[in-house]
């Protein structure tokens, strides 16, 4: 069979040789180019990368080893797409106009900076690759900017129990945030210690509220309130029995106020009456009407002896 069809071929004219060698090489080449391109990507996405206000991050070009690049071509995709930076045999350039127009650089192998980050700097960005033989590489990578993590304000709240609490025991509320600030986690350390115990504690609203049980052994115990982001933290240490003490300062205070007021009351009561019943009758009144007023009062003593009552 085989050598039949050798003496066919053979015996073809000779353009009808051609034709079939031709369409033979055409599709040797179009199934060389497919597997070429099942080998190597046209396009990756997904790529992950951070950032924090003020700082400035690295836009890292990757593509396939023995890729020789010719074109290069970086885009801002979302919210508002940009061309920010290309690069053409080896001849950079970024100025073009955009909201990073003055914030990038592009480096010798092709990953584009950005700085200073701003927080509306977040968003997908793309960088296109073209090597010499007219392939096309596209990666496209996603910005998160995070703001830095302030100090924390960590307040502490006493509760009061009645007799159901030991008069030596403070329980406490340590209340934790920071302003305007997403994607953040709170955490709680004791200081001085390594494994931190939940025996005693309890937490609440996803770790922004600590509740502590304390005695006079813990008079010197702080405890840290730690916030953070995936690029930033920050801490604030307290001292809740310092609280315990000064609640308990204000509770005697007020059993004091509650006797001292009611009596003070009473005897400003009492002179405010004896002033305005013995006034008349005092001997400190003005030349010539202090004579008066005693025989007035005189007066009246007599008429009420004089007058007693049936």
């Amino acid at each position: 069979m085989f050598w039949i069809l050798v003496v066919k071929l053979v015996c073809l004219p000779l353009w009808r040789r051609m034709a079939v060698w031709f369409l033979w090489s055409l599709l040797l080449w179009a199934g060389g180019t497919m597997e070429a391109q099942k080998a190597f990507p046209v396009a990756v996405t997904g790529a992950q990368v951070q950032g924090q206000v003020g700082g400035s991050v690295l836009l890292v070009a990757e593509c396939h080893p023995g890729f020789q690049v010719r074109e290069a071509v970086w885009r801002s995709l979302w919210p508002s797409e940009e061309l920010l930076a290309t690069s053409f045999r080896g001849s950079l350039e970024i100025l073009y106009h955009s909201r990073f127009l003055g914030r990038t650089q592009m480096h010798s192998n092709l990953s584009l900076e950005l700085r200073p980050l701003k927080s509306g700097d977040s968003g997908n960005f793309s960088v296109l690759l073209v090597d010499t033989g007219g392939r096309t590489w596209t990666q496209i990578l996603h910005l998160k900017v995070y703001d830095a993590v302030p100090r924390p304000v960590v307040q502490v709240f006493i509760a009061v129990s009645g007799d159901a609490q030991s008069p030596k025991t403070c329980q406490a509320f340590l209340s934790c945030w920071v302003p305007n600030i997403s994607d953040i986690t709170y955490s709680w350390q004791q200081e001085g210690t390594v494994d931190f115990g939940t025996k005693l504690h309890g937490l609440f609203m996803d770790g922004q509220v600590l509740m502590v049980s304390l005695g006079p052994e813990d008079k010197g115990m702080a405890y840290s309130c730690i916030v953070s982001n995936p690029v930033s933290w920050n801490s604030t240490v307290v001292n809740p029995w310092e609280s315990c003490n000064h609640e308990a300062g204000k509770s005697s205070y007020k059993d004091v106020l509650l006797v001292v007021v009611p009596v003070s009351l009473l005897l400003i009561l009492v002179g405010l009456l004896s002033a305005w019943h013995w006034g008349p009758c005092s001997g400190g009144s003005p030349a010539g009407t202090g004579g008066k007023k005693k025989d007035a009062c005189a007066n009246g003593v007599a008429l009420e002896t004089e007058n007693p009552l049936v």
